[in-house]
């Protein structure tokens, strides 16, 4: 990491907690349709307001022993395992980009594609208010750092979503069932926004391998088990946009 600066590295860092914090909302609101913003924090057992001491991401479940200060009631784990994932992500990219600027673009792709991930394997949903503005921000991103990529890019998208579509209609007629859902042909949209035709393949067959391995794992019994496609293609087009 010489000749960067830590100063950007450590506000990264830093700051990588609390963006945890708020995908933990999002992870939890969004797909049940509340607002975002709905007053102030309280606990999930006694319902008794949260503090600013309280809400210190990591800090707080670590002093206060996973449980609230007032009912003593076990904290959902789940806060902790967000707020880490996200400083870990940051950590890994702060390691391997020496750019600051760069560095943010990957850390704010992981970050959403952590919270469509988290998503997608809880509810089986892929929600459009967060995959087309990352579609967009893939598209924005090649236009400020390869304005020469633009087109393949924008391409990428197109073939992205229209390819796995077309899979899902056929998949429908020959199976009378559903196999693909809309909002995965719509991350493979943002996916290819943000990595090229090229590089799509790889990131595709990267996150077909990732689902199947977790299927495996789980010792799924049938073929017909519905699968999150999501969380495999997260990660395999964010490790692919780091290979870039």
């Amino acid at each position: 990491m010489s000749g960067v600066d830590p100063r950007s590295v450590w506000f990264v860092v830093g700051l990588a907690p609390f963006i945890g914090s708020f995908l933990g909302v999002v992870i939890r609101r969004l797909p049940a349709g509340r607002p975002l913003v709905a007053g102030r924090s309280a606990c999930d057992v006694c319902r008794h307001p949260l503090s600013p001491l309280d809400l210190m991401p990591v800090v707080s479940f670590l002093a206060l022993n996973g449980r609230c200060r007032h009912c003593h009631a076990l904290i959902d784990r789940f806060h902790l395992t967000i707020e880490i994932a996200s400083l870990v992500l940051a950590l890994l990219v702060c390691l391997i980009e020496p750019d600051a600027s760069r560095r943010w673009l990957d850390c704010g792709l992981g970050w959403t594609l952590l919270t469509l991930a988290w998503i997608d394997l809880s509810t089986l949903r892929l929600p459009d208010v967060l995959t087309l503005p990352l579609l967009l921000a893939g598209l924005a991103a090649t236009r400020w750092l390869r304005p020469d990529l633009l087109t393949d890019h924008a391409a990428a998208a197109a073939v992205g979503y229209l390819g796995f579509r077309g899979l899902a209609l056929l998949y429908r007629r020959l199976r009378g069932r559903e196999g693909l859902g809309a909002g995965d042909a719509k991350l493979v949209a943002a996916l290819g926004a943000w990595v090229g035709l090229g590089a799509l393949p790889w990131a595709i067959a990267l996150g077909a391998g990732v689902t199947l391995l977790f299927a495996i794992a789980r010792g799924e019994p049938r073929a017909t088990r519905i699968l999150p496609f999501g969380p495999g293609l997260a990660l395999a087009g964010w490790l692919v946009w780091m290979g870039n």
